[in-house]
């Protein structure tokens, strides 16, 4: 179902994971999605999927710690398609397991980078989200929610992602444009690390949903996200929706 058809997406992070996943997703809905991510091979190996698939898009080297590289981002967008209707805020980093009494300022620092992206390309994308009525969907974390020991620069910097978003869907309404926040439980490089240098971890984690199971970036994930962007999201703002199987049940 084309429910996106005629919309414009940008995606940052989407060269992997869970921003692969949901531009697929978006892609699929119909949407021209425009790429972002540090290395630019990986986004264009994503754009190819999308184009192997019947997708329009385009793929954009865009470091999300950069003010100007985030305005280039949005401007090089609106040149190509001639709108921007949907923002995902995906693109994030960070150095996991470390305890609180260790953490240092430049894991703070590198947390809050995708924090500070999302900032920037919320600035440089409101003029055209205005035009658009536009959806704004910026990636929280269940980590934040949770507050999982190891995790304290990245549950800061996602629980301060899921207040600037709130902020932003009270002031932005009346220009019709949503903001919400997804927290995902799913595959990704992050989760793959893990495993990795965990072992059992993420296996622990997974048995703690309800549904016992990782969710899927593309059809979990990225299903909800185009909910979100599509007819039945309109009247949605200011929330946070948790796609995490069940991992976390607020009482």
């Amino acid at each position: 179902m084309q429910q996106l058809e005629g919309k414009v997406a940008i995606v940052t992070g989407a060269g992997q994971g869970v921003g692969r996943g949901i531009a697929r997703a978006l892609a699929a809905a119909g949407a021209s999605v425009v790429l972002a991510g540090r290395t630019l091979a990986k986004c264009e190996t994503v754009l190819a999927e999308i184009e192997a698939e019947s997708g329009r898009g385009l793929a954009l080297a865009c470091d999300v710690s950069q003010r100007a590289d985030c305005e280039a981002l949005v401007e090089r967008a609106v040149a190509k398609f001639g709108r921007l209707d949907i923002l995902v805020n995906n693109a994030h980093t960070s150095r996991p397991m470390v305890g609180v009494e260790a953490t240092r300022d430049k894991d703070m620092a590198l947390a809050f980078q995708g924090f500070h992206g999302g900032f920037y390309c919320m600035q440089a994308g409101f003029p055209h989200l205005k035009l658009a009525k536009g959806r704004v969907i910026n990636l929280g974390s269940v980590a934040g929610l949770r507050g999982d020991a190891g995790f304290g620069a990245y549950a800061a910097a996602k629980e301060a992602v899921r207040g600037l978003s709130r902020v932003a869907a009270r002031e932005w309404g009346v220009h019709g444009i949503t903001v919400n926040v997804v927290c995902p439980f799913s595959e990704s490089p992050g989760v793959e690390y893990m495993i990795d240098t965990q072992p059992g971890f993420i296996g622990e984690l997974t048995d703690q949903t309800a549904m016992k199971r990782l969710g899927n970036s593309k059809d979990d994930v990225g299903a909800a996200v185009v909910f979100l962007c599509g007819p039945g999201g309109s009247f949605i703002t200011g929330q946070t929706i948790n796609v995490d199987g069940g991992i976390w049940i607020a009482p």
